[in-house]
């Protein structure tokens, strides 16, 4: 039986979120990229980072239900960056980094909306993560995937990322991999 899904969401640059999820049970693949634009065709880095396509920073990730559930999954998400900031994470400003989860079904959706739900009284904000249908995820050029595996001397991954990473092993230590 096939229990591999998928989810797809945005919470500022999609170097932060992968990092994240690869250290999480149960997430088979994590695949960096965009959606959610209004530009035709596939869309580049460069065109994204404009602000005028209107796609935002994306990860999809392959998940197996089995292990890990898509309750858990955007309760992580949702924990490890900010979803009270508009269009920005930290210093990372503009539409293309807004908090934003695509649902795969209806389900996806309703769970969505229960986990915000849930959250609202945690922060002191508003939340202002955007509930949306995907319609296309592009992948994002091969320099971004795997990218704090592959620079993680850079000046935006210690500065940037490890803060995000050590917030997910205070708070989720129990769905690391091991």
């Amino acid at each position: 039986m096939n229990n591999l899904q998928q989810a797809t969401f945005g919470g500022g640059c999609f170097w932060c979120t992968e990092a994240v999820f690869l250290e999480v049970k149960g997430i088979k693949k994590v695949i960096s990229g965009y959606s959610g634009g209004n530009a035709p065709g596939k869309p580049t880095y460069r065109e994204i980072c404009s602000g005028l396509t209107g796609h935002a920073e994306v990860i999809q990730v392959t998940y197996d239900e089995n292990i890990i559930s898509y309750e858990s999954i955007l309760i992580i998400f949702m924990t490890t960056h900010d979803p009270t900031q508009l269009n920005r994470q930290g210093a990372d400003v503009g539409t293309q980094y807004r908090s934003v989860i695509y649902y795969h079904n209806e389900q996806q959706e309703e769970i969505a909306q229960t986990v915000i739900n849930a959250l609202t009284p945690v922060y002191n904000e508003k939340i202002v993560t955007e509930i949306s249908p995907l319609s296309i995820f592009y992948e994002a050029e091969k320099e971004h995937q795997a990218y704090y595996k592959n620079n993680q001397n850079s000046g935006y991954c210690s500065f940037v990322i490890n803060p995000k990473l050590q917030k997910l092993r205070t708070m989720h230590a129990d769905k690391l991999i091991d």
